[in-house]
């Protein structure tokens, strides 16, 4: 299964060679059930790599990998509705492949000095791992959604205690019985609360839903870790007992393209508003470029189509938009980078830097402005001990 673990270490890979492949195979509506278009579609992106590797002079070296990839191809038949990602670089001994939900934009092969991570980058923003529990006053379920798989992970009940045949002398035993149901509720209710903050921190959620009777919310939320309300997307109105996985996976889905979309126009009004006014947000290539060299960059969005090629320092590393032979930082040897969103994600990606696609029919305004830009923790070029005797 796909982690962040793995999408960081792919993110750190760097072939000097140029030897770093990246597959991925979404599946089609197949014409026949043997799958023959995609076999050849495959076939034909194999057979271009090929010629462009010899005459890079690179085919002994690539060769072994795309034959790989090619025999695998003509195995998968649809792969059972899920797409699939392959990275390999066989001089580093680097073989991964993982099964991903059928969500790829398509079918396509890549050589570079780094992994093509922005289709699979993509994937993980859309399917975050969400922890999902539904609750009510005795029993609670756990739930994790992960790349788009619904897994019931536990069942937990709590017995309450009963109430006796008689109320006793003017009803005393009656109210007391009372007072011990509700804390025991309210002790339910506080282990409940603990069992998510658990859960949270041992599995790694990225987001938590809770489903339960509105009625039986209020104390749910009364109880919560403030660390917990911090991943909260939303309570929804669910039976937590007759409810089925699929149902739950339906809905939960549903909540989350929402609040997905919500932040992500958020985000980008945000980043655009903030530009305008010289503050905490930046557009364009050569002003993100910038703002993630100096480690400023809180979010960077960047647009689903968005291509350009910069120059790179072989020696420090250093992007220049403008095709230059020496670096301007320390007068190295640069070399041109084709799709410098490769460049981008995978800084992004080695910085625990939250990354956000955007679609290109979303906000116009922000694809006019350059299809790029970042949110930023902090502006270094307003961090001068001038700047602060001024705001003094």
């Amino acid at each position: 299964m796909l982690t962040r673990e793995d999408i960081g270490e792919l993110a750190r890979f760097e072939s000097p060679e140029g030897c770093a492949i990246s597959f991925y195979y979404q599946p089609d509506t197949p014409q026949d059930k043997s799958h023959r278009q995609e076999v050849i579609l495959v076939k034909d992106l194999i057979r271009d790599a090929l010629r462009r590797a010899e005459r890079s002079g690179k085919n002994g070296v690539l060769k072994s990998d795309l034959e790989r990839i090619q025999t695998i191809s003509e195995h998968l038949h649809g792969n059972g509705r899920k797409a699939k990602a392959i990275f390999a670089c066989g001089s580093r001994g680097i073989w991964k492949e993982f099964d991903v939900p059928p969500r790829l934009m398509k079918t396509e092969l890549h050589m570079n000095s780094r992994f093509h991570l922005r289709p699979l980058s993509a994937v993980a923003n859309t399917f975050p791992r969400v922890g999902v529990m539904l609750v009510d006053r005795t029993k609670a379920r756990v739930l994790e959604l992960t790349l788009d798989e619904m897994h019931e992970q536990e069942k937990i009940t709590w017995e309450l205690p009963r109430r006796g045949k008689s109320d006793g002398w003017f009803g005393f035993d009656a109210g007391h019985a009372e007072r011990k149901v509700e804390n025991e509720t309210m002790r339910h209710f506080k282990e409940l609360a603990d069992l998510i903050k658990d859960k949270q921190d041992s599995r790694g959620w990225d987001k938590i839903l809770i489903g339960c009777r509105d009625e039986t919310w209020p104390e749910v939320n009364r109880h919560l870790h403030s660390y917990t309300k911090q991943k909260l997307v939303a309570q929804f109105p669910i039976d937590p007992v007759t409810a089925t996985s699929e149902q739950v996976k339906t809905e939960v889905e549903r909540i989350l393209a929402e609040h997905q979309l919500s932040r992500t126009t958020g985000l980008i009004r945000e980043v655009i508003g903030e530009s305008e006014r010289n503050a905490r947000g930046v557009l364009g290539l050569r002003r993100t470029l910038g703002a993630l060299e100096r480690g400023e960059v809180q979010s960077l969005l960047i647009g689903r189509d968005f291509k350009a090629s910069v120059s790179e320092c072989r020696n420090c590393g250093h992007l220049d938009t403008r095709m230059v032979k020496q670096c301007a930082a320390c007068g190295g040897e640069t070399s041109e980078v084709t799709d410098v969103s490769d460049v981008l994600l995978s800084a992004a990606m080695r910085n625990g830097i939250e990354v956000v696609h955007v679609d290109p029919d979303l906000d116009t305004e922000f694809h006019i402005k350059g299809g790029v830009g970042a949110l930023l923790r902090f502006r270094a070029d307003q961090n001068t001990n001038e700047a602060l005797q001024k705001a003094g």
